[in-house]
């Protein structure tokens, strides 16, 4: 179809885009039937590391055709039925790469031509190429004593669950029944836990856990867990979750901030939608510092360092409950309406706690370094260095960087200052309102910013005329104009960091622990990745130095260890390459994985790829492979 905005005569020609619909990325038709309620009936078997039931989607017709048309990979479909018939259906034995297999399902004729609505019945088991789930033995665990298993759907592996309409552009209802033999959690409400006798559905041993999802969702946002889950409360209405004997300090590291957070989110939006907001910390694979799933953020573990530095990530996730989760990115073209809008939400919240907008600004400063990076990665023409990239034919994990959240940022920073922020925050209220419960494309967003200032604020909505360069900001690769930050908090890092630059034997500057003393975690960041950065490496001596009268490789903030062995390892200072290698076999956060093998394999690729064969069942399949193409690159590029 052909996307047009209403305004302007200029803004049209830079948003016009020919798309055979609005989402590239999925094989189902969608447009044709969409899903309003979904129900997953599974057994979780930790035996056979599969899930294994009945899946029912009711779907509405929204165009006639004779065929419903579903996402799934790695899927073992047993049989479908169609309102209570068995139904001819057909999954495609020929992989679509990256998009798995349709399975297609062909509709009796009467139900074709006059059923406004379906209910579709899938009996299914996933397979061990699922690439959404892990699984983990008891010696993975931090206890020892028992499996876990966790999912990880976004962007497209919920397909390699169930079928589904694998687009963030459908929405639905859902209930959970989960079988398992140990406690469960999933993105829903709980309903209630149930004993579970023996027979053909379950084994002895199992409780059913039901959770019930009555704000539509993506499937994207589809989360289940089960293991040896404890829980204790961090807020009036936010509960932690994770091992039994991490309990304690997950608790301590998040009960101080949670509410708070979530009362400064509520006045820059409107009152929290999903009832209650948790924290599940999974173990050390997982994959991202946070996900959204509704009602309880997956998060790292990465994040409990005993010092409170790294709660940020909770700010982040809890926007997503608006910013994603409420109002959706139509397509992962689009993703930086999620990222961008969570992140610029994120930094609002930082600076109310901390009753000063330059930690804002300071936040951004390091958002504008993590943006270099992906841009350096990816290289400054490339079309994943836009905020809206093409992805038709691509995989959307392959398109994952900081682009979409700093860019994105970055483009409302400027429209708020733009406008001003006392006239910008009603529309962020009213951006929220419009959408709520929807799935929104950039040209949304555009016309109803267009709409609300032009009938609210004249001189503002003729600066959006005016000023606003939407093609550089959206199509155009690479960096946009950087802001006038206050770089006050930023400066005394910068300043240490020039001091070891120039540190020899006839330096003044005698470093000692004092130096770092009122520093914030995030500042010593600073200070680390501007040595990184360095375009001369600090020399190894330094490192040791610095390693010594710091303490950095005892901190329990990974944040900061992980910084200074990278900077470590550009330095050639050949102490830390096991204790970097081992960090980078303990952790599967990618943030972590990707810069620590980086710098591994141009210093010692052969313990690079030791570390890989001997860790690689521990990664997740998400970051397991993201490896793999950096191995397979640094192979190539030897060749």
């Amino acid at each position: 179809m052909v996307t047009k905005l209403n305004m302007p005569q200029e803004s049209q020609s830079t948003l016009v885009f020919q798309t055979a619909r609005r989402d590239p990325n999925t094989l189902s038709n969608y447009d044709a039937w969409r899903t309003t309620y979904t129900t997953a009936n599974f057994n979780i078997d930790f035996d056979q590391k599969r899930l294994w039931g009945i899946v029912i989607l009711n779907l509405k017709k929204l165009a006639g055709h004779d065929q419903v048309v579903l996402d799934t990979s790695h899927l073992s479909v047993s049989s479908v039925r169609v309102d209570d018939a068995d139904a001819e259906w057909d999954l495609a034995t020929k992989r679509t790469e990256p998009y798995g297999s349709a399975l297609t399902i062909t509709l009796p004729g009467v139900t074709a031509s006059k059923a406004n609505e379906i209910t579709v019945v899938v009996e299914v088991a996933t397979t061990k190429d699922c690439t959404a789930l892990q699984w983990m033995t008891p010696a993975q665990t931090s206890n020892k004593k028992h499996p876990y298993m966790f999912s990880q759907c976004q962007a497209i592996h919920a397909r390699s669950l169930l079928p589904c309409q694998d687009t963030p552009d459908v929405k639905s209802t859902y209930t959970f029944n989960l079988r398992s033999p140990l406690p469960v959690l999933a993105s829903g409400l709980p309903t209630k836990v149930s004993d579970f006798r023996a027979g053909k559905d379950g084994q002895p041993g199992t409780l059913l856990y039901s959770f019930q999802q009555d704000v539509p969702m993506p499937s994207y946002l589809f989360a289940l867990a089960s293991g040896d889950i404890a829980s204790a409360a961090i807020g009036p209405r936010s509960t932690v979750y994770t091992g039994p004997e991490e309990l304690k300090d997950c608790q301590w590291e998040f009960e101080a901030d949670t509410e708070e957070y979530i009362q400064i989110a509520e006045k820059l939006v409107y009152p929290y939608e999903w009832t209650t907001y948790n924290v599940l910390v999974l173990p050390p694979s997982f994959p991202y510092g946070g996900m959204e799933n509704p009602q309880t953020t997956y998060a790292t573990p990465t994040l409990i360092s005993g010092d409170r530095q790294n709660v940020d990530v909770i700010a982040h996730e809890l926007s997503h409950s608006w910013s994603g989760n409420l109002v959706s990115c139509a397509s992962w073209e689009h993703f930086w309406l999620n990222e961008g809008w969570t992140t610029y939400l994120e930094r609002r919240i930082q600076a109310t706690v901390h009753k000063d907008d330059r930690y804002r600004d300071f936040s951004a400063l390091l958002g504008w370094k993590a943006l270099s990076d992906s841009i350096a990665q990816f290289g400054e023409g490339h079309e994943f260095t836009k905020l809206m990239p093409n992805l038709e034919g691509k995989d959307p994990d392959d398109a994952f960087s900081s682009v979409p959240y700093e860019k994105g940022f970055l483009f409302l920073y400027y429209l708020e200052k733009l406008v001003g922020q006392e006239k910008w925050d009603p529309f962020i209220k009213h951006y929220f309102t419009t959408f709520k419960f929807k799935s929104v494309e950039t040209s949304e967003f555009k016309n109803c910013l267009y709409d609300y200032f032009e009938k609210n604020d004249e001189p503002g909505y003729f600066k959006l005329v005016s000023k606003v360069q939407w093609h550089k900001w959206l199509s155009e690769p690479g960096f946009p104009q950087k802001p006038n930050f206050d770089t006050s908090l930023a400066d005394v890092c910068y300043d240490l960091a020039k001091k070891w630059q120039s540190l020899d034997d006839k330096s003044s500057f005698k470093p000692t622990k004092s130096d770092l003393s009122s520093f914030t975690g995030q500042q010593i960041y600073v200070f680390l990745e501007a040595l990184q950065d360095s375009p001369t490496p600090l020399p190894a001596k330094s490192v040791a130095l610095m390693g010594s009268t710091y303490a950095f490789e005892k901190s329990k903030n990974v944040e900061i260890v992980s910084r200074f062995y990278v900077l470590a390892l550009r330095s050639k200072a050949d102490k830390y390459y096991g204790d970097a290698a081992a960090l980078a076999g303990s952790v599967g956060r990618m943030k972590f994985v990707r810069p620590l093998y980086k710098e591994l394999l141009k210093v010692k690729p052969e313990l690079a790829k030791q570390t890989f064969e001997k860790n690689k069942d521990f990664y997740h399949p998400i970051c397991r492979g993201m490896i793999e193409k950096i191995l397979a690159k640094e192979k190539g590029s030897s060749a």
